[in-house]
């Protein structure tokens, strides 16, 4: 087996432990969020902010309650935004790989996704904390959709023109371009994996934070939403043209949501 032959054979090997791993975690996090719709739907919404038994009641928020919503959160993201860093992952890996054929120090790559899913943590957190809000106020039904078409329509335009905006090009231009991102973010050791997951997963958030609020449009829970805008982000950041699909999806989220506050 010649020199060629055997790093194709590595490069495969890398692609196959990194996509199987993260198809594992993935497909983990949506049967948890898959189980937590349809024990919803069993209960036809009900009363509950969330899913069941397993989510806060509406008229008896606690520490619980919010614990829970937050887990709910925290495994949402995590299904939702693992496809889209697969290409960053595949890079590390395959950087280690090279940097172990030199005998020099690697990182596993867990370390970087360790940091990475930290930031959404953070996010969840925050998400947890408007929904409490939201659900307080009366502006969100059981199902966990907006009931205020002023809501709805502004978090669309929101969506929509932050899509156009500087900030969004800069943190998605980073996200679609794992190789110059880790050339000029390079840490060493694990403390350095994890700072630079943490530093790229700041700018996930940065580039799909406005995207994830449409979830209070369209229901949290909804999961044709869920799975439509999980394919969006992965089109956004990994395919040919990705960001002008994004402009032209800002377009189209300012004109649902002109659209929805002239029907009020």
């Amino acid at each position: 087996m010649n020199g060629a032959t055997i790093l194709e054979t590595m490069l495969r090997r890398d692609r196959v432990v990194v996509m199987g791993a993260l198809g594992v975690i993935a497909g983990l996090a949506w049967a948890y969020i898959g189980y937590l719709a349809w024990e919803m739907q069993e209960m036809g919404g009900g009363s509950a902010v969330g899913i069941g038994a397993a989510m806060p009641r509406i008229e008896a928020w606690n520490l619980v309650d919010l614990v829970t919503l937050f887990v709910m959160w925290s495994v949402m993201m995590v299904a939702m935004m693992l496809p889209a860093v697969s290409g960053m992952l595949l890079a590390f890996a395959t950087i280690n790989r090279r940097r172990r054929e030199r005998h020099e120090p690697d990182v596993a790559t867990a370390v970087f996704l360790c940091g990475y899913l930290l930031v959404w943590v953070g996010f969840s957190v925050l998400a947890t904390l408007v929904q409490w809000g939201l659900q307080s106020a009366a502006l969100l039904s059981p199902m966990m959709a907006g009931t205020s078409p002023i809501l709805g329509g502004t978090l669309l335009i929101a969506a929509g023109i932050f899509q156009w905006t500087p900030l969004k090009d800069v943190c998605l231009a980073h996200c679609r371009s794992p190789m110059s991102f880790i050339l000029s973010d390079w840490r060493e050791g694990i403390g350095g994996a994890v700072l630079m997951g943490l530093h790229h997963g700041a700018f996930c958030v940065g580039c799909c934070w406005a995207l994830m609020g449409l979830l209070f449009v369209v229901g949290v829970m909804n999961l044709l939403w869920v799975a439509a805008l999980t394919v969006f982000v992965v089109i956004e950041k990994l395919a040919p043209r990705g960001n002008i699909v994004g402009r032209i999806t800002g377009g189209t989220l300012v004109a649902a949501g002109v659209a929805l506050l002239v029907q009020t």
